[in-house]
């Protein structure tokens, strides 16, 4: 399945507590949509969130954000694992 890995910028005063609060949504409804997702990161500082995500699209992986939480990606890439 293509990997895909999304950003979100400008997320001015984000918290580790909140993003992994939005990613246990995540994991909650993935399944809907044939996505798995594998990783996340914050930076706090710069106000930036990234998902590593297993999803047929990147349309798959916007839904489960988007019904998860309604956070979604300022743009999704698919990426290679390297």
């Amino acid at each position: 399945m293509p990997l895909h890995l999304d950003e979100r910028r400008n997320m001015k005063g984000v918290k580790a507590e909140a993003v992994a609060e939005a990613h246990a949504n995540d994991l909650k409804v993935q399944s809907r949509y044939g996505v798995n997702h594998r990783s996340y990161r914050v930076d706090e500082k710069k106000g930036a969130n990234f998902c590593l995500v297993e999803a047929s699209s990147a349309d798959a992986a916007a839904r489960v954000h988007k019904e998860a939480h309604g956070l979604v990606a300022d743009e999704i890439h698919e990426v290679k694992q390297g």
